[in-house]
């Protein structure tokens, strides 16, 4: 087990959080400053009725059952590589809608980008059937605020350090956090998004997304194994449940060890105010979002894997979208800021991807040398 640091709960960080909440939130859209200079509770006042809980219940247990029925219905029915490349295509675009654009982007303001990839990224995370945007987005950010102290949403040491306690702890981070009735306010953590008209569609629309990103699967799986110039109803069903039921199941569990995992076993390179760590096994499923602590030392960097040998699949496609120019304004990691962050015993140099310290990295000329 790596080692996993106390976390520093000191008002001046706290403060820290709060600023940069609302520095995020005024990057993506000016116009939100009305809103943030409004005195609004953190937590809604209508909690969440018995009915919403109901509707998580179903998004959260039905594909979890459908994993669990998976070995059996391989062993009777089968799996083929048509449902892997379709389970597979929905995968990367579902789980790089939610780090890259949910998460990197709208939560933290990583990069700017142009509108047309900003409804993209908003669709494309609204497929991994884990909230629309706004809830997910509010949600985070006060996880930020407040990580690892009360008032964080989703914390695994929510019941103590003791071994009751972190199980308990870890279940709830892990999944029961999401039926909690104290839900965040939007109006205090995404005024940004709230502001944005089409943002605010693309939220409305979760339910005919999900429906899409469920029966596409489907629709793909049936015309794929047509044959004999008639509609597949094996091939379809087939799709719907590796493409659609596990591959979902999949993705939320990853998402949500982000939350659990990586915030109780691991190693750390980077000093933080929490219990963040990297667990570098979860890193090609998580599309790099399982280099933790990095994230929780420097929230607005696109990249989380930072350092030579980690593998974060979501910087380089934010670094795809800037090179065809539609993203831009990305905070790539800035060496100096990074250096100051390291922890005492980090050896592991930079990769890629890093703003070279100009002083650090510019050659020296031999004649220089010579006179010194």
């Amino acid at each position: 087990m790596g080692s996993t640091p106390d976390a520093r709960d000191t008002g001046s960080t706290a403060l820290v959080e709060t600023e940069e909440t609302e520095e995020t939130a005024l990057s993506l859209d000016p116009s939100a400053a009305p809103l943030l200079r409004k005195a609004v509770p953190e937590i809604e006042e209508k909690p969440m009725t018995r009915a919403q809980q109901i509707t998580t219940g179903v998004f959260v247990f039905t594909p979890m059952l459908a994993l669990l029925a998976a070995i059996p219905f391989a062993w009777g029915w089968g799996l083929n590589w048509h449902d892997i490349v379709i389970g597979a295509a929905f995968y990367w675009v579902s789980g790089l809608g939610i780090t890259v654009g949910y998460h990197r982007y709208f939560t933290h303001s990583s990069f700017k980008a142009k509108p047309g990839l900003r409804v993209a990224l908003a669709v494309a995370g609204s497929l991994a059937m884990e909230g629309p945007v706004v809830t997910w987005v509010a949600d985070h950010r006060r996880h930020h605020k407040y990580s690892d102290k009360e008032g964080d949403p989703h914390s695994p040491w929510r019941y103590g350090d003791d071994t009751k306690g972190l199980a308990k702890g870890l279940l709830w981070a892990h999944i029961l956090w999401l039926f909690d009735p104290n839900q965040t306010s939007q109006e205090k953590f995404a005024p940004d998004l709230l502001a944005d008209r089409k943002i605010r569609t693309v939220d409305a629309l979760f339910p005919a997304i999900v429906a899409f990103s469920l029966l596409a699967p489907a629709l793909i799986g049936g015309f794929w194994n047509f044959s004999a110039g008639a509609w597949s109803w094996h091939g379809a069903i087939e799709a719907f449940f590796w493409a659609g039921l596990v591959r979902i199941t999949l993705l939320h569990h990853v998402t949500w060890s982000t939350n659990s995992i990586c915030h109780t076993w691991g190693n750390t390179d980077w000093q933080s105010r929490d219990r963040s760590v990297n667990v570098s096994w979860l890193a090609i499923a998580s599309f790099g979002e399982s280099w933790h602590n990095l994230h929780h030392a420097d929230p607005t960097c696109a990249r989380h894997g930072a350092l030579k040998g980690q593998i974060d699949q979501s910087a380089r496609v934010i670094q795809w979208f800037e090179k065809l120019g539609w993203a831009y304004d990305v905070r790539w990691p800035d060496e100096a800021r990074l250096h100051a962050k390291r922890t005492a015993g980090a050896t592991r140099s930079l990769g890629g991807m890093t703003m070279r310290n100009e002083k650090a990295t510019k050659p020296v000329n031999p004649a220089n040398k010579a006179a010194a």
